[in-house]
């Protein structure tokens, strides 16, 4: 079975598979449409330097994940406080999606596994949108990761991070690591609790899903949903430690979803 014929398997109700293939085929070629206007702009960007070039880089995000959202047919549900400056977001992980979807709310720089980095034509747009890649285990990534969100932090942008560290199925929330939020506890940046929840629940990207089966199984679906709540900010100097921080956060991601369901 090819990939496009495994592209049904999230689809709300039967249909013809002619259809949902048409469907897959022509959102294909309108992300590769955006890719190219995305492109466009980001070369526009050349010759800007510092806070500005990362301001305009997050807002270019912005823009490409609500498109990408628009032709993938998943409708938003959103509630809670957007942060007006620079902010720890912490999230549950469920899918590749989890970026596109809090990055179409507001401007902010995405933490990635440096996996999505080595994904053809995706890979490269998103290092360019300002992706900040982590490579999981390794030392040096991670005080590269440290110094690039600090970076943009101090640059008034919001970060977003997955301190679980991997998808789940979204039915738990898995401790959090405590990465990112020594960070925000020492230069008092506040933290922002995000649950992420799909319907369908296939929608979730875990263990060993192909990503291309995965993605045109989305491409085919006639509409999806994502739902996302985020709690109220957490002052980060009101805890003892890094550590404790994570704790709390993960507390308030868990109800949040708790919420959701």
């Amino acid at each position: 079975m090819s990939p496009l014929e495994q592209a049904g398997v999230l689809c709300a109700a039967p249909e013809p598979a002619r259809e949902r293939l048409t469907r897959a085929g022509t959102r294909v070629a309108q992300l590769g449409v955006a890719a190219f206007t995305t492109t466009r702009r980001l070369r526009k960007l050349r010759g800007t330097s510092g806070r500005d070039e990362a301001r305009e880089r997050a807002l270019v995000l912005r823009d490409v994940a609500r498109r990408a959202l628009e032709l993938h047919g998943i409708e938003l549900d959103a509630k809670g406080p957007l942060p007006l400056g620079p902010a720890l977001l912490v999230a549950n992980h469920v899918s590749w999606l989890d970026p596109l979807v809090v990055a179409s709310l507001l401007p902010c720089v995405p933490i990635s596994k440096l996996d999505l980095a080595r994904w053809p034509v995706v890979g490269g747009l998103a290092r360019d949108l300002g992706v900040v890649f982590v490579a999981r285990g390794d030392a040096r990534s991670g005080l590269r990761v440290l110094r690039g969100a600090e970076a943009a932090l101090a640059d008034g942008l919001p970060v977003l991070n997955f301190p679980e560290g991997t998808t789940t199925a979204g039915e738990t929330v898995l401790p959090f690591r405590k990465g990112l939020f020594g960070i925000a506890r020492a230069r008092g940046f506040p933290i922002v609790p995000v649950a992420i929840s799909y319907d369908p629940p296939e929608l979730a990207w875990v263990g060993n899903d192909a990503f291309l089966p995965h993605w045109l199984g989305l491409a085919a679906t006639r509409r999806a949903r994502a739902s996302i709540r985020l709690g109220a900010p957490i002052a980060a100097a009101a805890h003892g430690s890094a550590a404790e921080l994570a704790r709390a956060a993960r507390s308030e991601v868990a109800g949040l979803l708790e919420e959701l369901r």
